[in-house]
């Protein structure tokens, strides 16, 4: 199977829709907010009208329904099997590393998922006391962890909180969570173009997505609950809207943060694809889109040619 991944802006989803189609395939997405219903336009979702092959693992659950890593991993596991078994080559496509590594490598997460008291006692305290206070809350009580979760990552601060209250420890956790030992075989591809130009068409995109109708799109969610659910609350575009609309600031300045917090964003999905090491690297500035097919196909066939 081919994999698809880049910085938010990037271009890889117009890419795997290119290469979908050549080998008459679909896109499984791999994206921790898409999977949501209704959260279109702030997930640069591509609209139904324009996509050229089916795009899978989107619309799965409500924005009000929790939705864990290992729910994806279950779920698109499920998906990339009916393709495998009908003779497709599945093309995954995202920016999520941890839930491409839940669905191409052996990870195992803990059962359960059920909202537990001491999430709802977190997530008071989150609503009351904001993102810093309770970031400075773990940092206290379990440093180690902290120094691995960014302060405003407020699901996995959460998270790291709980496990302290069981007696144990999210870095230890992590240390162990993942085997590189591979699920399926996959071949990786990561598009990539130059910092500034990125920021520029992430600025760029967010204009647009304004114009769209993002902050109708934010009110409608609202209104079927989008703030019961934690992860859904926090994705950047809505939690920025969602505090403009709560009077918190103005919506010029929820735009800024927007820009601002996409391109810390993309950042820290540009340091994914550093640290992994996998990914067969393609420069966007340097190939256009069916260029890169292209070099994305030949070198595919070929590497199924030789094993």
């Amino acid at each position: 199977m081919i994999a698809i991944v880049g910085p938010t802006a990037s271009g890889k989803s117009a890419l795997a829709d290119e290469v979908a189609q050549a080998l008459n395939s679909c896109v499984t997405s791999i994206d921790a907010m898409q999977v949501y219903r209704g959260m279109d336009i702030g997930t640069a979702k591509t609209p139904e009208a324009e996509r050229k092959v089916p795009l899978k693992m989107v619309d799965v659950v409500e924005p009000s329904e929790e939705y864990s890593v290992a729910l994806f991993q279950k779920d698109a596991r499920r998906e990339i099997d009916q393709q495998l078994a009908a003779g497709l080559t599945p093309v995954l496509c995202g920016g999520t590393g941890l839930y491409l590594d839940a669905v191409i490598d052996e990870m195992d997460f803990p059962e359960g998922g059920s909202i537990s008291s001491d999430r709802q006692k977190y997530e008071a305290l989150l609503t009351k006391r904001g993102e810093d206070y309770l970031w400075n809350l773990l940092n206290a009580a379990d440093p180690k962890s902290a120094q691995l979760i960014h302060p405003h990552n407020s699901r996995r601060v959460i998270r790291a909180l709980e496990l302290h209250e069981k007696g144990e420890s999210y870095g230890e956790r992590t240390q162990h969570l993942r085997h590189r030992d591979p699920h399926y075989q996959c071949r990786i591809y990561a598009v990539v173009r130059d910092r500034e130009k990125l920021y520029s068409r992430i600025d760029t995109r967010v204009d647009q997505m304004f114009e769209q109708g993002l902050v109708d799109e934010v009110q409608a969610l609202k209104a079927q609950g989008i703030q019961q659910n934690l992860t859904a609350r926090q994705a950047i575009g809505y939690k920025e809207v969602l505090a403009a609309l709560d009077g918190q600031i103005s919506m010029d300045e929820a735009r800024e943060l927007i820009k601002r917090n996409t391109r810390r964003y993309a950042k820290r999905q540009l340091s994914w694809l550093r640290r992994d090491g996998r990914a067969a690297t393609l420069d966007l500035e340097q190939l256009s889109i069916p260029q890169a097919r292209d070099v994305i196909l030949a070198t595919y066939h070929n590497v199924n040619e030789t094993s």
